[in-house]
This record gives C-alpha cells, sequence and structure tokens, in this order.
C-alpha cells in the first residue's frame, strides 16, 4: 500500500509552496489508494508555535486534504536517541561533546563513477526528474542528535519514515541535496529507502522566487481574500501537473483518476494571481446561489457585516444579482455595500460623468411614481420607469445611468431594475429625493 506524508514544520504559517506539497501527497496516496500521514516536524522547540500549528492543521481541513495519521516529532525524541545510540554501539557513530554524529563512509553506498567524471558518485532514481547523482567527497559527516538532545532534521525525517513506512516522499526540489546525506543514513540503520519524488519550485511571473508580493503568502491569508478551496486546489493541481485535455477545471475526483506523479513537469510552475482569480470566478459561477449565500454570510461576519437575521430569500436575491460579477467572495461586499447602508457613498468620476447635468425634475418624478407601487419588483419597477421616459420623450440612456450612480454610488453594477428590486422601494425612492446634482 503507497503511503505518503506530509511534513511541515510549525516554525510558520502553511503557505502555498507547502500547500501544493501537500496536495501533490495527499493526490498520489488517493490515486493508488493508499494513505496520507500528516506529521508535525516540530523538533525546534524555540521557533515552533501553537498558532502555527493550529493554522497548518485549519488550512489542510480548509483545503480538504484529510490526513489518515497524525504524528508530532516533538513525541518521538526518545526514538531517535535509542536509533542513534545503536548507530554509537555498532561503532558507526561518535560523539562531539553531546552531539552524535555519523561517519558518513558507515553509510554510503558508493555508485561506479559516471563516465568522464573519476570521482566516487553517489546515485538515486527520481520519479520525476530520474536519475540524480552526487560526488562522494561533498558528502560529510551528519549530525543526528544535536548537543541540545534534539534529533537533526534529517535523522528525524529518516527514522520516521522508515518507521512509518513511508512508500514514496514527494517534496520540494530545494530538499534534493538532502536526499544523498538520508540515504547515507537509511544505509547505516539498515533500513529500506523509500522511492523519491522532488517537486518544482513555484516560481513568480518573471521568474523568479515567490515572494509575498508575488502570491507567496499563507494559505489562510487567501481564505481571508475570499477564495474558494475547490479553487486554490485546483489552481496548485495546475502548478507543475497537467490533467488530459489540457482541463483547467479539474475537480478532486477527476483529478484522482487522472494523477500521476511521473507526469509533473521538472521546470518550475509559474504563479499568476490573475489565472487563479478567473479560476476562482468559474467556482463561483457554477455554484448554486442558496450554497453561495450560505458560504458568504460567516465570511460577511468575519469583515464586519452581520447578515445571520437578514432574510434568507432576499439574500439569496442579492447574491444571485451579483453572483457574475464576483471573483472572489470580496467582491461581494464590494458590489452590494449600496444595499446594506443607509447613507451612499457616490464615487467622485460617477459623479462628474453623470450627476453634472441637472435632472431634479426626471427624479422627483420617477421617485413619486415609484411611491406609487403596491408590488414594488422588478418587472414594475421597469414598466413604471419606461412609462416615464416615454411620457418624457427620452432616451433610457438619458436617466439609467444617472439613477444607477444615485442608487449605488456606481457607474457600472447590475441592471437597474434588479438593483431596485434587492434594495427594495423605500430605499429607492429616497435615494432619487435626496439625490443633488454637481453644476
Amino acid at each position: 500500500m503507497a503511503r505518503v506524508r506530509f511534513a511541515p514544520s510549525p516554525t510558520g504559517f502553511l503557505h502555498i509552496g507547502g500547500a501544493r506539497t501537500a496536495l501533490f501527497n495527499w493526490l498520489y496516496a488517493k490515486a493508488q489508494g493508499g494513505q496520507f500521514i500528516l506529521r508535525i516536524e516540530d523538533t525546534d522547540r524555540e521557533r515552533s508555535k501553537r498558532e502555527y500549528l493550529d493554522e497548518i492543521l485549519e488550512g489542510m481541513q480548509w483545503l480538504g486534504l484529510s490526513w489518515d495519521e497524525l504524528h508530532k516529532q516533538s513525541d518521538r525524541f526518545a526514538i531517535y536517541r535509542e536509533h542513534a545510540q545503536r548507530l554509537l554501539t555498532q561503532g558507526k557513530a561518535y560523539k562531539d561533546g553531546e552531539a552524535v554524529i555519523l561517519k558518513m563512509s558507515a553509510g554510503l553506498r558508493v555508485d561506479q563513477p559516471i563516465a568522464g567524471n573519476s570521482s566516487p558518485q553517489l546515485v538515486f532514481y527520481d520519479l520525476i526528474r530520474d536519475k540524480i547523482s552526487f560526488e562522494v567527497s561533498e558528502i560529510k559527516d551528519q549530525v543526528l542528535i544535536k548537543s541540545d538532545g534534539s534529533p537533526a532534521y534529517n535523522f528525524a525525517c529518516v527514522v520516521d519514515d522508515a518507521l512509518m513506512e513511508i512508500s514514496c516522499v514527494i517534496r520540494g526540489e530545494d530538499h534534493i541535496s538532502n536526499t544523498p546525506k538520508q540515504l547515507a543514513i537509511y544505509e547505516a540503520l539498515g533500513f529500506k529507502s523509500p522511492k523519491f519524488a522532488h517537486l518544482p519550485l513555484i516560481l513568480d511571473a518573471e521568474g523568479g522566487r515567490m515572494s509575498k508580493r508575488h502570491g507567496a503568502v499563507a494559505v489562510s491569508e487567501y481564505r481571508r481574500m475570499g477564495f474558494l478551496p475547490q479553487a486554490l486546489v485546483n489552481y496548485l493541481m495546475l502548478l507543475g501537473w497537467s490533467p488530459a485535455h489540457n482541463q483547467e477545471i479539474v475537480s478532486l475526483s477527476t483529478a484522482i483518476k487522472n494523477f500521476s506523479i511521473k507526469k509533473i513537469n521538472k521546470a518550475g510552475a509559474a504563479f499568476s494571481m490573475e489565472k487563479l482569480e478567473w479560476i476562482n470566478a468559474q467556482y463561483l459561477r457554477q455554484m448554486d446561489t442558496p450554497s453561495l449565500t450560505k458560504m458568504l454570510i460567516p465570511f460577511a461576519k468575519e469583515h464586519g457585516l452581520d447578515l445571520e437575521n437578514f432574510d434568507s430569500a432576499r439574500l439569496e436575491n442579492i447574491v444571485h444579482l451579483v453572483k457574475s460579477r464576483m471573483t472572489t467572495l470580496k467582491d461581494f461586499l464590494a458590489w452590494t455595500e449600496f444595499i446594506f447602508t443607509d447613507e451612499v457613498k457616490i464615487d467622485p468620476q460617477a459623479r462628474a460623468q453623470y450627476l453634472t447635468k441637472n435632472k431634479s425634475k426626471e427624479f422627483q418624478l420617477l421617485s413619486q411614481r415609484l411611491q406609487q407601487i403596491k408590488d414594488f419588483n422588478l418587472a414594475s419597477a421597469e414598466e413604471t420607469f419606461r412609462k416615464l421616459i416615454a411620457e418624457l420623450g427620452i432616451q433610457s440612456s438619458e436617466l439609467v445611468h444617472s439613477v444607477r450612480v444615485a442608487l449605488t454610488g456606481k457607474s457600472v453594477g447590475p441592471g437597474l431594475f434588479e438593483t431596485m428590486a434587492v434594495l427594495g422601494k423605500e430605499k429607492t425612492v429616497q435615494r432619487l429625493a435626496r439625490t443633488r446634482f454637481q453644476q
């Protein structure tokens, strides 16, 4: 059975690179009917923080990457010391003060020199990159247990991967240099080494390492920005792996059926916020309005808008009105601000463009006619508006834009009559009556 692990360190938040590593491990396990292990590598006592651990666990759950087992290295110190002592007893390691250090000569499996290179080589096979070689002379004795009694990264990693029966180690290419050191530790301990697959780095649009300015922020920040977990997961899949037929919208169930670690690209994948936003918008449009409304209520509350006691049917109408214009959940707040406030804020540019020519007479007549409607809805508001412009002998474009600005504060938005319907008769009439034209 395939067993893989994601091993984050709680010395920082879960970022995009780590989330993609977790995703590819999860997909590999699911595609092979195997198990996905979450191992918290918290051996750094000073830098490991509870808040980071909580955020990692919450981020994984939010993304839908459930695990079969959860382990913490801080609970396993006695195991590491036991294996280090065994190597000392066997003469494969030595003490340097309180530290325990592996003699690399006790663990290195040296392959024949590669043609054209007389130096002994250590060669291993990578599922993504094929053969990778290192010169043996570059690999020094390795610390197993530090002087403070805590295990070194490579040692704890090997002991855990072996005892947890990890069959394939899938991690970022920045760990390639750790692999020969770990292979030596496997050999010294007499453990069978797993397969290895090193993922390409995620790059910014210019081909450099990602920075916070180009998307390298915590997964929790993407959640606060209003991205859907399924959209973020979908996008992360595309960073290094391509499903069949160049699909861009891919469900997890489809990805599991088609996933192969050997189809992951060797080259770095460029992160594009625009592409992520496009994918998120597709998921928003596909989501049924009641489900989206349910998701928006807690999101809006986190951003200071309490909708829990708002009329549910009316709220769904509002969501339906702006859904096609949303890129993220946060856009809902921007597009609907005019609905949930008593005083609309008019954009200066929109005012200058549409509220300079005095239309007080037209606005007064429209507000009076709308006030007289008994059953105020989209159809009755539109009928009233169109009858008025016919009586006035003007084009609808001469009034529709200025009315939209008066009602919403913006020059662009959903259909005017849909806007009137969700805003309601009282607010519609009040805003038309209060509008002041800039001369």
